[in-house]
């Protein structure tokens, strides 16, 4: 099957896995954040779209998921900033009165050595990557466990797990999202015990993470033909993925069915950390 038509074939398979849910996901106008997006709405949930500068891509994204049938929103935010993290999810909880899902993915990467990286580009991308992640999960996780229910998602990366030269603050950043995931999804489960809200028929409130591979988007738009060829050499099954791939993953996560499933880290990465 052509890349192009398995593109099209992971991206339209359509449900109702997450009807009338609303999910909230940042940095959810490009990329991996758009796939996630068209696939939640595929699945029947109302889309919260956050975006950081482009208000016309963001304006064109808000219409293409309506033509799917579904109640879409577009939030302009910086995730690197604790009060726009608190005011773009009471944004949402405004526009669809609740919030179901939260979909952490909004990402910056400022490469350079260890010995070149200025403070700024250390602390720049832990404030997008980390901090914003946390401060979002920290404004939605009081609606959802005042609701009973609801489902984070962290998109981390493999690079959080191998390291990666020339990125110590991108790899800082997003192994740190493995223990806030874990954290996180324990203090939920301590929480809803304590206020006597699991039961056998639950879906709870789960938090998990997706660590991503090297996905086709266009962070990888200006890498060099034999740079990515020598990618695609450490991977197992020998080619990029697709954000669709990874979208599945996340979609699957937030239906009722996954809540047995909290606290781990899912690879989407064609086997490159085995």
């Amino acid at each position: 099957m052509a890349t192009t038509e398995l593109s099209e074939k992971l991206g339209t398979a359509g449900g109702d896995k997450l009807k009338d849910r609303v999910a909230f996901v940042t940095g959810g106008t490009r990329g991996i954040g758009a796939a996630i997006c068209r696939s939640l709405a595929n699945q029947g949930a109302c889309v919260a779209a956050g975006y950081g500068r482009d208000k016309d891509r963001a304006e064109t994204f808000k219409r293409e998921l309506e033509q799917l049938g579904v109640t879409a929103t577009i939030h302009q935010g910086n995730v690197g900033s604790a009060e726009d993290c608190a005011r773009t999810v009471g944004d949402v909880l405004e526009a669809h009165g609740r919030l179901d899902i939260l979909v952490n993915n909004a990402g910056i990467t400022v490469d350079k050595p260890v010995l070149k990286m200025a403070q700024d580009d250390w602390y720049k991308v832990l404030a997008v990557n980390l901090s914003g992640a946390f401060f979002m999960s920290q404004a939605a996780l009081g609606h959802m466990l005042e609701r009973g229910s609801g489902r984070i998602i962290n998109i981390s990366s493999v690079v959080g797990q191998t390291g990666n030269i020339g990125q110590t603050n991108y790899a800082a950043s997003k192994s740190g999202m493995f223990g806030l995931t874990t954290t996180l999804a324990r203090e939920a489960a301590f929480n809803l015990k304590r206020a006597g809200k699991l039961h056998e028929d639950a879906i709870g409130l789960t938090v998990n993470a997706v660590a991503p591979g090297y996905i086709e988007t266009e962070m990888l738009d200006t890498i060099p033909q034999k740079v990515r060829e020598r990618l695609c050499a450490q991977i197992p099954v020998d080619r990029l993925g697709r954000p669709e791939e990874v979208a599945r993953v996340v979609h699957f996560l937030c239906a009722d069915a996954s809540s047995y499933i909290t606290g781990q880290v899912w690879g989407v990465n064609g086997g490159l950390e085995m």
